[in-house]
């Protein structure tokens, strides 16, 4: 299978050591997801949007350019190539203030465009996917927020915007939700205990074996 990564933090995707204020778990577990889909034999894709330089913001003549389906940002005609070849999208990134980081956020915005990503056959009605290969969807985050807090008196706002509000909207609905919360106040091995069950995860979860 062709899995496609989209992965946001600041550091970058390299900051998977423990090297301290260079260090990021979400980077440790990108580094887990690919060794283990790799060691499955799947073909890996990666997009770092910070190391790409990619910008969120959503100018006046982005805007036009979307509603009128012209692509005129290389980057982003890169991004929606890439899109078009996978078979299963992991997205990987922090939880701030409870939800998104913005070039996560601008991703969607930008990338997710219509007539290009999904149609909208008619207004109020579930929007259908035009990446004919995509499958399913899985989604890795990084809190502080307890889980059962963020899921029950929050409301879940990342699944909600990701899962409910965008894929199933566009008919996909082999979705899957990973949240790692409090991983500061764990010891390095009790971290690496969940990195390797990461590995593992993804090492099985589409073994033809």
């Amino acid at each position: 299978m062709n899995f496609l990564i989209v992965f946001d933090h600041p550091y970058g995707s390299s900051a998977s050591e423990n090297i301290p204020h260079k260090r990021s778990f979400s980077a440790a577990l990108l580094a887990s997801v690919i060794k283990g889909l790799l060691s499955g034999g799947h073909n890996v894709d990666l997009i770092d949007l910070h190391k790409d330089g990619f910008n969120p913001v959503m100018s006046a003549s982005d805007l036009a350019s979307w509603r009128k389906k012209e692509v005129t940002d290389p980057l982003i005609a890169d991004y929606q190539q890439r899109l078009l070849k996978a078979d299963h999208l992991i997205f990987i990134f922090p939880i701030w203030w409870e939800g998104m980081p913005a070039l996560m956020k601008g991703f969607f915005d930008k990338v997710f465009a219509k007539g290009i990503v999904y149609s909208e056959p008619k207004p109020g009605r579930p929007f259908k996917c035009l990446l004919p290969r995509l499958k399913g969807v899985t989604l890795l985050t990084v809190m502080s927020t307890p889980t059962f807090m963020y899921r029950w008196f929050f409301g879940n706002p990342i699944t909600k915007i990701v899962f409910r509000g965008t894929f199933r909207k566009m008919g996909i609905h082999s979705l899957k939700w990973y949240n790692y919360s409090g991983m500061a106040k764990l010891t390095l091995s009790q971290r690496q205990k969940h990195l390797s069950k990461t590995e593992r995860i993804f090492a099985k979860r589409w073994s033809t074996s």
